[in-house]
């Protein structure tokens, strides 16, 4: 990790009233969670693309199902690492604090993360196919598949983001507003290059914020980074929040 650029970044941070931070794959990559991406990522002999689209969950709700149980039994196994609580403790640092991010998981509110924007949902949550209730469910493994809905019957599907789907308006609307009147911008294990998501750098850099990136190799965000700290999150974020102070202990 170069020097100049931790107290580059620190700096930053230590003037910062106002935080929005935006996270992607690479922390929840850091705890053991699998992507499903790329070689070796496919589940069955299909890619997760195949699978995660509202018209795979048309055809066969079962075997969509059947893979994010997959997904949910191996969440089970892991736990936030120290990226997580470093992000956790910065709620109680700044005078305003977003956490945005890309990931289903749910690691930052185990980490103790009170408030999260989640773009993409939460692979812990069901919502009803006909009356749209949505709830949390960590049940593992569910009892039938599809799970059904307890209010009006009709089938239940995970309330994330599928591919071709937009991204939910408020969550997204809130992530934009925490980015335009942000102080500085946090992206941490995401190129964050994907629009909409990628809009959030925009309207962060435009209006007057400090972009901090935090990712192990180079990626398209460099660009439009004030200051790039190379190396894992659970490495870098420690030694950053250990600048400003704070060791990012875990949040009881």
């Amino acid at each position: 990790m170069d020097e100049s650029s931790l107290a580059e970044a620190a700096r930053v941070l230590a003037g910062a009233r106002r935080v929005a931070v935006m996270t992607g794959a690479g922390v929840s990559a850091e705890s053991g969670v699998p992507t499903f991406r790329g070689s070796g990522g496919l589940w069955e002999g299909r890619r997760a693309e195949e699978l995660a689209t509202p018209e795979a969950f048309a055809r066969d709700p079962v075997l969509v199902w059947r893979f994010y149980e997959e997904r949910r039994r191996r969440l089970t196994t892991v736990t936030p690492n120290p990226a997580h609580h470093v992000l956790a403790a910065w709620q109680e640092r700044f005078d305003r604090y977003a956490l945005i991010t890309q990931n289903v998981d749910g690691l930052h509110a185990v980490a103790g993360s009170r408030q999260v924007l989640e773009l993409h949902g939460n692979i812990w949550r069901v919502r009803c196919t006909g009356c749209r209730r949505e709830r949390e469910d960590r049940t593992v493994p569910f009892p039938e598949l599809p799970p059904r809905c307890p209010a009006c019957g009709e089938v239940e599907r995970p309330a994330v983001v599928w591919f071709g789907e937009e991204l939910p308006l408020a969550t997204f609307e809130a992530a934009a507003e925490a980015a335009a009147s942000a102080d500085a911008l946090v992206v941490v294990g995401t190129s964050a290059v994907v629009y909409p998501a990628a809009g959030l750098v925009t309207v962060a850099a435009r209006a007057g914020a400090a972009v901090i990136e935090i990712n192990p190799e180079p990626s398209a965000l460099a660009g439009h980074a004030t200051v790039a700290l190379r190396g894992p999150a659970g490495a870098v974020l420690p030694v950053l929040a250990a600048r400003l102070g704070g060791a990012g202990r875990p949040v009881s």
